[in-house]
């Protein structure tokens, strides 16, 4: 295993920076996602820490080591793609022995790597088939077999389960988990998909247009988002964004929205001065009001109801604005019935605009 570290990485294409001064410390045996919209920099930022790109300033550490002129082979990792590169007239077997046949190794000392493999992705009654007679998830695992063999000190994956069906996602998320709780090689994971990287990572690493806009533990990014960025890219339904004003009455903070519904605030060191402010509800923070005496209400009608299954997604007009409620009651509701949230203080997030 390796930590790996990056200090002020940057990245031109001619006279397009894709990357900006980052810097990023990822501890040996650590899982840390890449995450963010199409055209942020992770996967550039990701062959840059293979040895595929050549950054255009900044060092690449590993295990304090500068490695920027140094090849893939000599960095030792292995790389997972999105694409499976399975040689279609190898077995499976073949396919996962490759590398470390041209690589010289003995036929014995192959034979345990594979079988070892075979035995941590549950490939064994595989080993004779070839890649054509594989499901996608199938093809995926050899793909990280092919990987493991190597006793690479670094794995990085680079979107690898973009090409399956949903339920195979889900699945294969738990097959890497597994893996990686088990050999426990420090890992580097690109994705888009922000649920994908909070059940997998220990650390997330949120980018935007080549920054990193935060990084922290799954939870840490979920209840304290640092920028409107993050608290709308993290979570499942996106967390509401409302324009609202942050008064100070006495020692209490007040949020006043268009509506001019208020919102008491827990008063905290970070909150941005008084004045213009973004306010975020997550949707399953918002309950609906049951019976009198409720503080911090908004009202709203019905204008979508989608039921899936444990819960219902609702929309609610607000202000002219669409508010996104999560309700796990399964109320019985209508369209253009008139509905009442209440939302804990300290569930409010609030940020400078």
């Amino acid at each position: 295993m390796a930590s790996v570290e990056l200090k002020n990485l940057s990245k031109s294409f001619g006279e397009v920076e894709v990357l900006h001064q980052l810097n990023l410390t990822v501890e040996e045996g650590e899982f840390v996602a890449l995450v963010g919209p199409s055209g942020c920099g992770k996967s550039t930022l990701l062959r840059i820490i293979a040895g595929l790109e050549e950054a255009t300033s900044g060092e690449v550490l590993m295990d304090d080591k500068w490695v920027n002129d140094l090849t893939p082979r000599e960095r030792n990792i292995a790389v997972v793609f999105q694409s499976y590169a399975l040689y279609p007239h190898m077995t499976v077997e073949e396919n996962m022995g490759f590398n470390l046949r041209i690589s010289g190794l003995s036929k014995p000392d192959i034979k345990q790597r594979v079988s070892e493999a075979a035995d941590i992705l549950d490939l064994g009654d595989l080993m004779k088939r070839k890649p054509s007679q594989l499901s996608g998830g199938q093809r995926q695992r050899v793909a990280m077999g092919r990987a493991l063999v190597r006793n690479p000190d670094t794995f990085l994956f680079d979107e690898p389960l973009s090409n399956l069906d949903a339920k195979l996602r889900v699945q294969m998320r738990e097959e890497i988990k597994r893996l990686h709780q088990r050999v426990r090689t420090t890992s580097i994971y690109v994705t888009h998909d922000q649920i994908e990287a909070m059940t997998l990572a220990d650390r997330v690493v949120i980018m935007k247009d080549g920054r990193i806009q935060q990084i922290g533990t799954p939870t840490e990014l979920y209840k304290n988002p640092a920028n409107v960025f993050v608290a709308a890219f993290i979570g499942s339904p996106s967390m509401n964004l409302l324009d609202g004003r942050l008064e100070s009455k006495g020692k209490n903070k007040t949020l006043v929205l268009a509506d001019g519904s208020n919102l008491s605030v827990n008063t905290k060191p970070d909150l941005p001065a008084d004045g213009d402010v973004v306010v975020g509800l997550r949707p399953e923070h918002l309950k609906l009001v049951q019976g009198k005496g409720t503080k911090n209400v908004l009202s709203g009608s019905v204008d979508l109801i989608e039921p899936t299954g444990a819960q219902n997604h609702l929309k609610i007009s607000l202000a002219g604005q669409s508010l996104a409620v999560v309700d796990s009651s399964l109320a019985p509701l209508a369209l253009d019935d008139t509905i009442k949230v209440t939302i804990a203080p300290e569930q409010i997030h609030v940020f400078a605009k």
